[in-house]
């Protein structure tokens, strides 16, 4: 045996028990190793998944989606509504609402079926209304009204599109910008009717703002 012929031998035994215990397949790199052949329906199951919204938001979601909530002035539709809920306000402040501009006279509706819970006036938001949903679960909130409706009261029952004041630019609105602020709360409890969380409205107003066939 020719000298080192021991050694390669000995070499290619070993060499050739690795592949076969490998099932043929070449050896990869240590530093650079192939990845596993994984179906794909299994390298999908190890994608970490998004974590699903709070059971809370659900519930607010699909509510508000079934009250198919009216655009609160008349004339203006969904798509023209511009969602400003996370705009930046004075003294660091988050709107938490939309501004939804119109004629300064244009009617205000109601954006729901539901009660008149507070007519205020103060001076960010000037004339306001605070107004339940029917099932007492969320606050609507309108602000910087020019007047309210002449038969509009607190206690007041309110059908969607119904009358409820009309635009303009009471409060801190800039005077030549007239323009309805209207807010969505989820209702804190019947003492904090103000307080309540805000939940940004764009997504639930459904339908146009058209006048209720009994409304003046």
């Amino acid at each position: 045996m020719a000298p080192g012929a021991g050694v390669r031998h000995n070499f290619a035994r070993r060499l050739a028990t690795l592949i076969a215990a490998a099932g043929g397949a070449p050896l990869a790199c240590a530093g650079h190793a192939s990845p596993p052949a994984t179906p794909p329906s299994a390298a999908a199951s190890v994608q970490p998944s998004r974590p699903a919204p709070p059971a809370a938001e659900m519930a607010d979601s699909t509510y508000l989606r079934s009250r198919a909530l009216m655009v609160p002035v008349l004339g203006v539709t969904p798509s023209h509504v511009h969602d400003s809920f996370l705009d930046g306000r004075s003294g660091s402040r988050v709107h938490h609402a939309v501004d939804i501009m119109a004629p300064r006279g244009t009617p205000v509706l109601a954006a729901d079926d539901g009660r008149v819970l507070r007519m205020r006036r103060n001076s960010f938001g000037g004339n306001t209304i605070y107004a339940l949903d029917a099932g007492e679960r969320y606050v609507y909130y309108y602000a910087h009204l020019d007047r309210y409706a002449s038969q509009l009261y607190e206690g007041k029952i309110v059908a969607k599109g119904e009358v409820i004041g009309y635009v303009g630019t009471t409060g801190n609105a800039p005077k030549n910008v007239p323009h309805l602020h209207f807010q969505l709360m989820k209702r804190p409890n019947a003492a904090r009717w103000w307080d309540g969380t805000p939940i940004d409205p764009t997504a639930f107003l459904a339908l146009p703002g058209v006048k209720a066939l009994a409304a003046p």
